[in-house]
């Protein structure tokens, strides 16, 4: 198997009626139920829940009370590795380090959600995790989670490296896409191993990875949906794929520790305060891991801010819902009787009787109640020198202000202040951005198309630089960072120069982006439904939403011998065209003309310009022409805000010259098409296609298996999600038998015991798993039911360390002189 596919983690929720508590959670079952019927669920009373007794609470409270801050392990560290020497230096696998030097890429949703002033403190304290997991024993190697580089994905760039629904295809776009971001030099300090990519948009699964892709250029990376601190299990999981590591159960005999919080389980199950590595894991790590080169050298030392000894100091768990679960979400307050460290639940206000947990802790430092933190899933003291900061609290938004322009789409905005109370003595500042934005006056502006970027660099004409006026046209930054600075180009001298200012608000950040507005000298993503933070964009012909099934592709080839006497015009593309491309079928000595056919301006090679390769912007458009050896080529992205006039400009001679264009553009707007013009259909653009057999509902004893149906592109035979396709044109599955092989006898098998949960006392007990387990033909086994196993069934607790415990004194602090006395007492020595 190449790729692997993980829908990881799912939520458990709590809904409180009238007549009682009910809680849900799903059940696990095979792929094919997620898939074609969805996730099935078990829902119980709260009251069926076995209650803890009150011995075994106290218990609990006294084990509790023995945890100290001494005792709490180091956190992990993973940019303040120290190193010996100041070069890299080769050295042997085995008894050293393995070192996953990691490129972590956060794209634009990620940051929108965390806010920029936030964001990096929160993936690092979430790496710090992932190499917490990857130093937990039950591994048996020495892995280290090493970040030497952190990038955040720009808007644009985000949306397109992440195809939704399609995780294959946006697997492939973000691995080529690192792959381009790798440093030239392998000594350089951030050269990278391979790369993580973090997004919060919904691409399909909760991870993908190519299976045993380490250290390859284009194989070595994974792609990660987060959603909190969790997360880290599923960046974890999706690593272990690339290491080589497959699901526990799936091809090999480690189904039975996938309920025990399995790091590789196909559900993964693992919790904060409960994970592990299976032994499959462990094997197949070992397996691969001699052949990882790329992991033997020595990482450069990064400085990175310094994070708390805890990931939860700087994350309450109203912090750590709104994660899990998004914006609005908070701590449930409709239940008191849990403890919250043992398992983290959440509520949104709109329905604060509905609760929703990960079923798992709030992670290590998370404040559980006045001096108290939670610790491996439970609520214990803090250290007595904890220092206590006072944090920052928003106050209330003003109101929103004049909309920035009268037409054309404009941007209004309010503020809030981080004074209610402001931090102090170290506290942490208010969480999220001190400015909320809206869309305003988005209808277009009366009269012909004008560039608003344009018209602010038309207005710097008047300005001298280097002691002369120049006529100043639009210019894109290319780095996103300065996307909204404006930037103009001379017309004369071809010299880009920076303004020193910001450009207006609802100015457009890019060319390529229609939507996408500049506030505050910062890109605001914008969606095709011009709602600020919307990630909605439009099909190729622009219907907001639209699966391109309104879309025509018109295309036309013409040839024409010009004459000397003047231009000769070739043909029109009409407003609303987009993916726009003109190009000459051979080469010829004539030059191409456009010109604009509503004002007559010329956009390109007017009789007195060179017609030379060059990208430029004309009209609202980013165009990009090619001249090669007299062979040229137009081509834009588009629409047409107005259309466009084609031309010839004759040259020495009389030879003819063949042009082809090709745009897309909406039935809605189709000009009249002539016999010559061929109208390609774009209607039936999906269709299902056979994926592959679903597994046998039996291992053995005869069972049955279907066929699965995908949807698939027919452009370019890509697998898409399901809902492009007409669900009543899908096929029926046809049936087939399989694993007719008789079953062999199912047998008791034992684990090893647990260590006694006491060391002394009359309350020690150890455990062991037991389990019914059955042979398959194909070298795995299965865990069936307790039933199928015919001899006595091998006790699985029994007591240990019964010896009486050794008593002795404990004190506590002296108590204050009463008021009312002038006495003073000494302890007796």
């Amino acid at each position: 198997r190449l790729l692997s596919d993980c829908y990881s983690l799912r939520s458990a929720g709590l809904i409180r009626t009238d007549s009682g508590d009910f809680f849900i959670e799903p059940l696990e079952k095979g792929q094919q139920d997620v898939e074609e019927r969805g996730r099935v669920h078990v829902v119980y009373r709260g009251s069926a829940v076995k209650k803890e007794t009150s011995q075994a609470k106290e218990d609990l409270h006294k084990e509790a009370a023995h945890f100290g801050i001494g005792e709490l392990p180091n956190a992990v560290d993973l940019v303040g590795r120290k190193l010996s020497k100041s070069e890299r230096k080769r050295r042997h696998a085995g008894k050293e380090d393995y070192n996953i030097e990691v490129l972590l890429a956060v794209d634009d949703s990620v940051v929108r959600f965390h806010g920029k002033e936030h964001v990096q403190n929160y993936i690092l304290t979430l790496m710090n995790i992932v190499d917490e997991i990857y130093h937990d024993e039950s591994l048996g190697t020495n892995i280290n989670i090493v970040l030497v580089r952190m990038i955040m994905v720009g808007y644009r760039q985000s949306i397109g490296l992440i195809e939704r629904g399609n995780p294959s295809r946006s697997l492939e776009q973000v691995c080529r896409w690192a792959n381009t971001q790798q440093r030239r030099d392998p000594d350089h300090a951030e050269y990278h191993d391979h790369a993580i990519f973090l997004t919060r948009q919904d691409f399909g699964p909760a991870g993908y990875a190519p299976v045993t892709g380490m250290c390859h250029p284009l194989r070595s990376c994974t792609l990660n949906h987060e959603d909190g601190f969790s997360s880290a299990f599923v960046v974890a999981h999706e690593t272990g794929h690339v290491l080589g590591m497959e699901h526990d159960g799936q091809g090999n005999r480690c189904a039975d520790e996938t309920s025990m919080g399995s790091i590789m389980a196909p559900l993964v199950q693992a919790a904060f305060h409960r994970y592990h590595w299976s032994r499959c894991s462990k094997q197949e790590l070992n397996r691969y891991i001699h052949s990882y080169d790329c992991l033997l050298d020595d990482p450069f030392e990064r400085k990175w801010p310094k994070l708390p000894e805890l990931p939860g100091i700087n994350y309450s768990m109203d912090e750590q819902c709104r994660f899990d679960f998004g914006v609005g979400y908070k701590m449930c307050t409709a239940f008191r009787t849990y403890d919250p460290c043992k398992q983290l639940w959440c509520s949104h206000p709109d329905n604060q009787y509905f609760c929703k947990t990960k079923k798992g802790p709030p992670v290590d430092g998370t404040e559980c109640a006045p001096g108290k933190w939670c610790f491996k899933g439970h609520c214990i003291w803090r250290s007595a020198h904890q220092p206590y900061g006072h944090d920052g609290s928003w106050g209330s938004w003003s109101k929103f202000g004049f909309c920035s322009r009268t037409c054309g789409g404009g941007v209004r905005s309010r503020s809030r202040q981080c004074d209610n109370p402001p931090p102090a003595y170290g506290g942490r500042d208010c969480p999220g951005s001190a400015f909320d934005y809206q869309m305003c006056n988005s209808e277009e502006c009366p009269g012909p198309y004008e560039d608003f970027r344009a018209q602010q660099c038309v207005q710097r004409s008047n300005k001298y630089h280097q002691n002369m006026k120049h006529t100043w046209l639009p210019y894109e930054h290319p780095d996103e960072a300065h996307k909204c600075e404006l930037s103009c180009r001379s017309k004369e001298t071809g010299e880009v120069v920076f303004m020193n200012q910001v450009m207006h608000d609802g100015t457009r950040c890019s060319y390529s982006d229609p939507f996408s507005v500049c506030a505050r000298g910062e890109c605001l993503n914008v969606g095709c439904d011009k709602e600020v933070g919307s990630y909605k964009q439009e099909d190729k012909c622009g219907v907001c939403g639209g699966d391109n099934s309104h879309c025509r592709t018109v295309k036309l080839t013409l040839t024409k011998t010009p004459k000397k006497a003047g231009m000769l015009k070739i043909f029109d593309i009409p407003v609303g065209a987009r993916h726009i491309l003109i190009e000459e079928d051979e080469t010829s000595p004539h030059v191409i003309a456009v010109k604009n056919q509503v004002t007559g301006h010329f956009i390109l090679n007017e009789k007195s310009e060179d017609a030379v390769s060059k990208t430029f912007i004309e009209h609202g458009l980013e165009w990009e022409y090619t001249n090669a050896n007299g062979k040229e080529s137009l081509k834009t992205i588009g629409p047409l805000n107005e259309g466009i006039v084609v031309l010839v400009v004759p040259q020495e001679d009389d030879s003819k010259i063949s042009l082809t264009y090709k745009y897309i553009i909406h039935e809605d707007l189709l000009p009249v098409i002539t016999n010559n013009n061929v109208l390609l259909a774009e209607l039936d653009t999906y269709e299902w296609a056979l994926k592959n057999w679903s597994q046998c509902s039996k291992p053995c004893g005869g069972g049955v298996q279907y066929t699965k149906y995908g949807c698939r592109r027919r452009s370019d035979n890509r697998l898409v999600h399901r809902n492009f396709c007409d669900s009543s044109k899908k096929p029926k599955p046809i049936r087939k038998r399989c694993n007719a092989n008789k079953c062999s006898q199912p047998m008791w098998v034992v684990e090893n015991w647990t260590p006694c949960s006491r060391t002394c006392g009359k309350l020690g007990y150890q455990t062991r798993v037991v389990q019914c387990v059955q042979a398959l033909q194909n070298g795995t086994n299965r865990t069936v039911h307790a039933k199928y196993c015919t001899e006595e069934r091998p006790e699985s607790r029994r007591t240990c360390n019964q010896s009486a415990c050794q008593a002795h004194w404990r004190t506590g602090a002296w108590s204050q002189v009463g008021p009312q006395s002038n006495q003073t007492f000494t302890a007796p020595s």
